[in-house]
């Protein structure tokens, strides 16, 4: 074992480089501490990465994905009755094995969760920061919203501030009451509406769709809201707090039409404090080394690419291992599956489950690997009367060797065209049942084929112009029965990852179920409304029709890509949690896990947005218990770091205050 000089030692160690270790380093580093972030995959910068158009063909680049095949069932014939099903391996499930973690390849979609997540979390810690006013200022720290106008500045008369401030339609000028962000490190924007409009099969589904939305639309308060870009955002605070219902316009996370994410956050922090934060990629970390008091003091890794065996490119051999020492802490941010690995590698979890793999129990956590919960979703696609003439010329791929780039690679290189979004076209959010506190089905519609995940599957989602997908996606999933375990001791080898879906898990009613097939009928509405256009169901088909030949197909062919809740949030007395409200691992000294593993139910729609703030949160938090105690040669104050962050004057941030007060 080598360990690496004491003049690299750090403050912190970070393990992932995602949604939660990427912009918490960053965060770290900017307070005046040293940080070492340590990544598994590699640095990939390619247009697979930067087009947004391109994220299926990221999610399959075998220099920067991992390769998960879970289990959807125990049960080997439920297993096998999905199309999707790869024989001897199972279902895959695209991880991201490079800088910036999934955010490397997910679809860019940036929406914030409903306020009751908090809320929820809060309550069942009795820990007040978690309440949801509190929570959405970190969206507006760290967000730089580019599609609505930043709030103007109040004249200096205080009467007619005071007039401003409160008229109807007229303040919403002036106060910032949607709590959006316009200064953070995360751009989020909107698709060109051009690209529908220009595209007369593409609007004919909008407007079937929107439709089928009206009198959601016409129910919405616009006395609250004040303007007409409010009625269209799901991100305004108010339609979050309402738990409001109807057709969206989706937030992507681009900048002038290229993807941004953790990544761009950690390397810009990087750049600018290169003395104080290290980024080293192509370092597979295979456990957290403990002292004799169950403290954590700093981590063993092979520093080699290619090492972990999810990888495709994976080799046989690799280095010996190294280890690396933290001065304060270590901080797992490897993702659900990722984390409670390194978590039982290192004799933290399942007491039975260790000991069978030959592993020194230390801290019994019955919850690690626990909880895990996803999403479900499905997708209805449609046969078109023609191609969408807004994929005119568009391959959806990087050039090969000796071809000429297409035209929509072209126009994107200008940031325009159909490959500076993601290919989402609008959103509807549902009730499945009336009596829910908030929506739990989204549905959002994309021109191509998408029909879930298998090796291949990028090509065929974009190979034929003339499909149409509605993708189905069940939010606030009752099931809770997953669970993530270890196959072997080797750290190299991927985790064991069941996640017991509908029959097989906790949600007893079939709620979950219900609520998908409620979501393809509601899809079926729309197209039945858009026949001029679209000619044929082609997925489900037209032979499933009734409630049992739906659940049946729901049950063979949902899937996932958001797993959370395998290291949760409770309290110590809970043998289900993991970590406290600060991200503490229970038991163990000087180790947290910040990522979205930690959520005791899985938030909002869609997994990154919440991730992002919780990272954000983190770094409060950490820095706020570094200046409780120890030397002070890196330490600086949480409210020093945001005031030189973010230089704001009096006036914005009375305007800021006066807008929570409204």
């Amino acid at each position: 074992m080598t360990t690496v000089p004491s003049d690299n030692d750090v403050d912190y160690i970070v393990v992932g480089s995602g949604a939660g270790g990427g912009p918490l380093a960053a965060n770290l580093a900017e307070a005046g501490m040293r940080v070492l972030v340590l990544e598994a995959g590699a640095a990939v910068d390619d247009d697979d990465y930067r087009v947004p158009a391109f994220h299926a063909d990221a999610s399959e680049d075998p220099r920067m994905r991992w390769d998960y095949f879970v289990e959807h069932y125990r049960d080997p014939q439920r297993q096998q009755a999905d199309s999707k099903y790869q024989p001897g391996r199972g279902i895959l499930y695209p991880r991201a094995g490079a800088l910036g973690g999934c955010t490397a390849h997910h679809a860019l979609i940036t929406i914030y969760p409903h306020d009751r997540d908090w809320d929820d979390i809060a309550s069942a810690t009795g820990d007040s920061s978690w309440r949801s006013g509190a929570m959405r200022r970190y969206f507006e720290r760290l967000e730089r919203c580019t599609y609505l106008p930043r709030p103007k500045l109040l004249p200096r008369n205080q009467l007619i501030a005071a007039l401003l401030a409160k008229l109807p339609f007229v303040s919403g000028r002036y106060v910032n009451r949607g709590r959006h962000g316009f200064d953070g490190w995360l751009p989020t924007t909107l698709a060109d509406p051009a690209l529908v409009a220009r595209d007369g099969q593409l609007l004919d589904v909008v407007l079937s769709a929107a439709a089928g939305s009206l009198e959601d639309f016409l129910r919405r308060p616009l006395s609250k809201l004040e303007s007409l870009a409010a009625l269209v955002d799901p991100n305004d605070a108010r339609v979050s707090a309402g738990a409001l219902e109807g057709l969206w316009l989706v937030p992507l996370s681009t900048d002038r039409g290229r993807r941004s994410g953790a990544r761009e956050r950690l390397l810009d922090a990087a750049r600018r404090f290169p003395e104080r934060l290290t980024v080293r990629t192509d370092v597979l970390v295979t456990r957290v080394v403990l002292d004799d008091r169950h403290t954590a003091i700093g981590v063993d890794y092979l520093p080699a690419a290619h090492q972990y065996r999810a990888d495709p490119l994976a080799e046989a051999i690799g280095p010996p291992e190294q280890r690396v020492l933290a001065r304060r802490e270590v901080i797992l941010s490897a993702g659900s599956f990722n984390t409670p690995q390194l978590l039982m590698l290192s004799g933290i979890g399942p007491a039975e489950q260790l000991r069978r793999h030959g592993i020194t129990v230390k801290v019994e956590r019955p919850g690690v690997g626990a909880n895990l919960q996803d999403r479900y979703e499905v997708g209805v696609v449609s046969d078109m009367k023609a191609d969408f003439t807004v994929l005119d010329g568009c391959r959806f791929r990087p050039p090969q060797q000796g071809e000429e780039p297409d035209q929509c690679l072209l126009d994107w290189r200008n940031g325009r065209g159909a490959y500076t979004t993601n290919g989402v076209v609008l959103a509807i959010t549902r009730r499945s049942r009336p009596d829910l506190p908030v929506p739990d089905i989204f549905l959002f519609g994309i021109p191509g084929d998408f029909r879930g995940y298998r090796p291949g599957y990028s090509a065929g989602l974009t190979r034929r112009h003339d499909r149409f997908t509605w993708a189905i996606l069940k939010a606030h999933t009752e099931n809770r029965a997953g669970r993530v375990e270890l196959r072997s001791a080797d750290p190299k080898d991927p985790p064991r990852v069941e996640f017991h879906y509908f029959t097989e898990g906790s949600d007893t009613q079939q709620h979950d179920l219900d609520a998908v097939v409620e979501g393809i009928r509601l899809a079926r509405a729309i197209n039945d409304r858009a026949r001029k256009v679209v000619t044929a169901e082609l997925w489900p088909g037209p032979s499933v029709r009734d409630d049992d030949e739906l659940k049946a197909f729901v049950q063979a062919e949902a899937w996932g890509h958001h797993a959370s809740g395998t290291c949760a949030i409770g309290p110590a007395s809970d043998p289900n949690s993991v970590v406290d409200s600060r991200f503490r691992v229970h038991g163990v000294g000087g180790l947290r896990v910040v990522d979205a593993s930690v959520f005791p139910r899985i938030p909002g729609f869609f997994i990154a947005t919440p991730t992002y703030m919780i990272s954000e949160k983190a770094s409060d938090v950490i820095l706020e218990d570094s200046s409780k105690g120890a030397d002070h040669q890196s330490q600086a104050m949480p409210s020093a770091h945001w005031r030189a962050r973010r230089p704001v004057c009096r006036q914005r941030r009375n305007q800021l205050q006066s807008s929570r007060r409204h």
